[in-house]
């Protein structure tokens, strides 16, 4: 019976393999594939960053690392990168301003800079100064320039010799670009002073001081507009004052 068993059971055994080739095949190579090297492991784990960036290179792709802020090394968040500069809110003879929540205010900086450019111009530096006495500092000496060469000359030609470092200040502290870099970027003028530090800004004074004396009422109104927009007005900077009336004299009074 035992051995009749055994039989039966290798003869089963045997039907078994027979039935089932693919699952031979499949010993048969694992069998024969050599096993894991020490040598490969190392040989992967020492790969160099260069090698292991060299498929991403290949493919098209570039690898960038992660600034804490979640920025992008690659696109001018690292230090010694050039940061794109910023356009301004609204274009040199864009009068009327933009049909925005600013919209009232592009007309009131319109209509300053028409009638009283003096006003506009120290308005806008009472905004940049934020500090007490900037306005008065700013428009008399204007005002003065200002009917100084209305009255020798016929127009306004004093004025904008003084008033024209206020834009390149607005630009600095803002960070906008100039005509040079506008030019450069819409129709690839300028490209040799865009690329020194030194002579972008030489150039872009230049082109400030050109605006303020060719186009000076527009360039007063696109400075009015910019600033407006970015800084508010000194008057709402104001802190509250706790101020503390002492009580008034009592008497005492004894009765009868």
């Amino acid at each position: 019976m035992a051995n009749g068993n055994n039989g039966n059971f290798d003869n089963g055994g045997t039907d078994l393999e027979e039935s089932s080739p693919l699952l031979n095949k499949t010993l048969e190579e694992n069998v024969k594939k050599p096993p894991t090297t020490k040598v490969a492991v190392e040989t992967t784990i020492s790969a160099s960053p260069a090698e292991k960036s060299a498929p991403m290179a290949e493919s098209g792709r570039s690898e960038f690392g992660w600034t804490a802020d979640g920025l992008p090394l690659g696109h001018g968040s690292v230090v010694g990168e050039p940061m794109g500069r910023a356009q301004w809110s609204s274009g040199l003879f864009s009068c009327l301003g933009r049909n925005d929540e600013f919209c009232s205010s592009d007309l009131e900086v319109c209509l300053l800079g028409s009638v009283a450019p003096c006003v506009l111009y120290g308005t806008n530096a009472e905004r940049l100064g934020s500090t007490g006495g900037t306005f008065a500092n700013h428009c008399l000496p204007y005002t003065g320039l200002y009917l100084i060469g209305n009255s020798l000359f016929g127009w306004n030609c004093l004025a904008p010799w003084f008033s024209y470092p206020s834009r390149t200040a607005i630009r600095r502290r803002f960070n906008l670009e100039g005509s040079c870099e506008a030019l450069n970027r819409s129709s690839g003028c300028c490209g040799s002073c865009v690329e020194d530090d030194m002579q972008r800004e030489q150039c872009e004074s230049a082109c400030d001081f050109a605006t303020h004396v060719f186009c000076h009422a527009c360039a007063l109104c696109q400075e009015g507009r910019e600033v407006r927009r970015r800084v508010l007005h000194p008057g709402f900077n104001a802190q509250p004052v706790l101020v503390m009336i002492p009580p008034g004299e009592q008497a005492m009074v004894r009765g009868a």
